[in-house]
């Protein structure tokens, strides 16, 4: 019978269902804490940067606790932060880069969830490649979307988004490659992604710092 306790194994490192079988897995989420502690000390004052810090924190701690307790519980605690960190980022996006007050902030936010139902198995038809980061795929180019949108009106702040997806596309592909590679590589590729990522996810927050610091957004 399957269970959400049910053991999974889907990284090239892991080769039993032991606690230490992905040492290096679980070791690097140390990045995203990492991240997130720097960020919480550049983001004082401003609530919303000092929420996603926060959240890169859980997701580092979601990450861990699926590295080490690999099952379906573990792998939702897993997916749960980083979902909800995208979803407060697109809240801040609207509100302070594009300057979009009251309820369509939030639209925005409602409005990725069928976006990314739509586009996940797009990037998984056009580029079978991806297999589970497809997943993923959409995020970048909602990213380059708000780029592209202020790349007039405040072309630091694109150039750091454009930045942000850069490193994610690059993250991906390790993420991509860590099945691929893995009779080649027995550790596997799948540590560089968090690494790479936590150090995205802080960036995108430092983009949205210097934002509000340099007196653009609309809310704090």
């Amino acid at each position: 019978m399957t269970t959400m306790f049910n053991p999974i194994d889907a990284y090239c490192e892991r080769t039993s269902a032991a606690y230490w079988a992905e040492p290096v897995n679980a070791v690097t989420n140390l990045a995203f804490l990492l991240a997130a502690w720097v960020m919480w000390r550049r983001t004082a004052g401003l609530p919303l940067g000092r929420a996603l810090s926060g959240v890169l924190a859980a997701i580092g701690v979601g990450s861990w606790l699926f590295h080490t307790h690999a099952n379906g519980l573990t792998a939702a605690l897993d997916v749960a932060p980083i979902l909800g960190f995208i979803l407060i980022y697109i809240f801040a996006a609207t509100r302070d880069f594009l300057g979009l007050g009251g309820w369509r902030p939030w639209v925005a936010v409602l409005a990725f969830l069928p976006y990314a139902a739509l586009m996940v198995p797009v990037f998984a038809a056009m580029m079978p490649v991806l297999g589970a980061s497809a997943a993923y795929a959409p995020v970048p180019l909602v990213i380059l979307i708000y780029a592209a949108v202020l790349w007039q009106r405040a072309p630091a702040t694109a150039r750091g988004m454009a930045l942000g997806a850069v490193i994610l596309v690059v993250s991906l592909a390790f993420r991509t490659l860590d099945g691929p590679v893995c009779d080649t590589l027995p550790l596997g590729t799948h540590f560089l992604w968090h690494i790479l990522n936590a150090l995205m996810l802080g960036w995108m927050i430092e983009v949205w710092r210097r934002h509000m610091l340099a007196g653009r957004g609309a809310g704090r």
